[in-house]
Order: structure tokens, then C-alpha cells, then sequence
């Protein structure tokens, strides 16, 4: 029974402290170090020949080194020393999730817009999003945080929680790593086609489960039935083959429409649309997605910490 409270009492505090505190840009962050890690390796290994298996090779190499050294690590301090192991697998927990800041990001972005205009809702817009933000009109930057909110609530912070009820803060924060290079390295373009290639699908393998779930707790904590709807009837057109079912459930959800052309570093992409109402949305509808964003959190969380005790 204590062996099931060690391993509850990370993610308890864990959520407490993202809760409170948000992503510390002034801490030292392990996905800055992994960040470090994958640029050098880049710059190292992505060149011919066998492009596609030297990417795989680091990949399989970074993600392998988190695990083993976090799970030797931890082992050792679950015989020796458990205070030191709670603070460890806790600090891993607040570090592996993204909910408050995701949170911040997308307020802001709204508060933004509101107070200063689209030039500057713009500017704000481009620090959570990949697309080209010049010439987006207030609506659609206004999308393009809902988009983005509901697709990180997938992977900043369901997709996390999963892999720590799989693999404990090892398996957490494996998974971070397993986002970061994908996020990294996880393009189709010239330089990245075959570099990243396993990198994004290994993105896609263990976000699979995940971004269905995010859709489905987005439906449980609204009682939606046209969420449910969407996410069964659009989920599955997005180009990704897990963005599309959170982004889906909050545009039944909320009856909106998202997806649609999108220019990316010059290049528009056709992207289907998900929904059918064009409507206008109002400044204050950020506050109905930000409640989303914490039930669907505190449930996850509540969800682990149960099944952690039982099993």
C-alpha cells in the first residue's frame, strides 16, 4: 500500500505546483536540456547519407538515456532515501506538464488582442503557434489560440499524465522527450524528411491514445453530445492523426468551425474544415475554454492517482 501512495503522491503535488506556478522560465528545464541534446545531434548526424537511419538511431538513443537514467536513478532512491524519490518523481510531474501556461498563453493572446489590437494579438499569437500570423484577421487569431489550446491540452498535458500512469515520472518524462523531437525535428520539409521521420511517427504512436482520450474527458466534463459528434465525424480529417480529435470536441463543443487553409513559413496549406459555424467569437468565450482546460486536467489527474492506488 505505501509502494501505491509514493507513486500517488508525485502526481498530487506534481498538478499542485504547474497549478501554482506555470512552466519557471527562470529554473533550469529538462526539455531545454533535451532541446540542447537533439540540436546538437542534428547538427552532427542530419546530413547524407542514411539520413532516415541516423535520425531513428538518435531518437531511439535520447529516448532509451531518459528512461534508463531516470529509472536507475529513481530505483536507487526508492531503497535509499523515498523523501528524496517523492521530490524527484514530483519535480518531474510539474515539469512534464504544461497546463497552467498553456492556460496563460491562450489568455493572454485574448487580453491582448483586446486591449491593443490585431497587430499586437498577432505578435502574442506567434509565440504558441507554427503558422504565418501576418495578415490573420481578430477571428482567426482568436481560432488560432482555440486550436491550439485544445490540441496542447492532447499533448502538454493528457498525453504526460498517460505515459506516467503507464511508466511512472520515467515513462513521463520519456515522453516529453519523444514531443520535444518531434517538435524539433518532426517536419516535412527538406531538411527534416528523412532526419525526422521516425521521430514523428513515434509522435504519432504515443499520442495515439491520448488525443482520443483528451476528446473524450473535453466531452465528459461538458456534458456534449455534439463534442462526442464532432469528434467522431471530423477527428479523424485532420492532416495529423491525433490534433484533430480535441480540436474537433471543442468545436462541437463550443459550435465553432476551426481548420481551413493555412499558410505555413509561406506556404499555404489546405487543411479540411472541422465544423460549419463561422461564427464570430467573442473575447469572453476564453473563459469557457480555460474551465474546459482545468476540469479536463483535474480529472486526468484524479484518473491517475485512482488507478495508480489500485493497480
Amino acid at each position: 500500500m505505501a509502494g501505491t501512495i509514493y507513486m500517488t503522491i508525485p502526481v498530487l503535488a506534481g498538478y499542485l505546483l504547474d497549478s501554482l506556478f506555470g512552466d519557471p522560465e527562470r529554473l533550469p528545464h529538462p526539455v531545454r536540456v533535451f532541446g540542447w541534446l537533439i540540436g546538437k545531434g542534428d547538427r552532427w548526424l542530419n546530413r547524407p547519407p542514411f539520413a532516415f537511419i541516423k535520425g531513428m538511431a538518435m531518437t531511439l538513443f535520447l529516448c532509451a538515456g531518459v528512461f534508463i537514467l531516470l529509472q536507475g536513478s529513481l530505483a536507487l532512491l526508492w531503497t535509499f532515501n523515498i523523501p528524496l524519490f517523492l521530490v524527484i518523481s514530483s519535480s518531474c510531474v510539474f515539469y512534464g506538464l504544461a497546463n497552467r501556461q498553456l492556460i496563460t498563453e491562450g489568455n493572454q493572446v485574448f487580453a491582448v488582442l483586446e486591449k491593443e489590437g490585431i497587430g499586437a494579438g498577432r505578435r502574442r499569437l506567434s509565440r504558441i503557434v507554427g503558422r504565418d500570423v501576418a495578415g490573420l484577421s481578430s477571428h482567426q487569431v482568436r481560432v488560432a489560440v482555440l486550436e491550439t489550446m485544445s490540441e496542447n491540452l492532447g499533448d502538454g498535458v493528457i498525453a504526460p499524465l498517460f505515459w506516467y500512469a503507464v511508466a511512472g515520472a520515467p515513462g513521463m518524462l520519456t515522453y516529453k522527450m519523444i514531443n520535444t523531437l518531434d517538435s524539433m525535428i518532426g517536419y516535412r520539409n527538406e531538411r527534416y524528411e528523412q532526419f525526422g521521420k521516425f521521430a514523428a511517427r513515434l509522435d504519432d504512436l504515443v499520442n495515439f491514445i491520448p488525443a482520443r482520450l483528451t476528446a473524450l474527458l473535453m466531452v465528459i466534463v461538458t456534458a456534449s453530445r455534439k463534442g462526442a459528434g464532432f469528434a467522431i465525424r471530423y477527428g479523424h480529417l485532420h492532416k495529423s492523426p491525433n490534433a484533430g480529435y480535441p480540436e474537433a470536441a471543442l468545436a462541437g463543443i463550443l459550435d465553432l468551425r476551426f481548420g481551413g487553409p493555412n499558410s505555413y513559413d509561406g506556404l499555404l496549406v489546405d487543411k479540411p474544415y472541422i465544423g460549419y459555424n463561422n461564427r464570430e467569437i467573442a473575447a469572453e468565450e476564453i473563459r469557457k475554454v480555460t474551465g474546459i482546460n482545468q476540469r479536463v486536467c483535474l480529472l486526468m489527474v484524479a484518473l491517475v492517482a485512482i488507478f495508480v492506488l489500485l493497480f
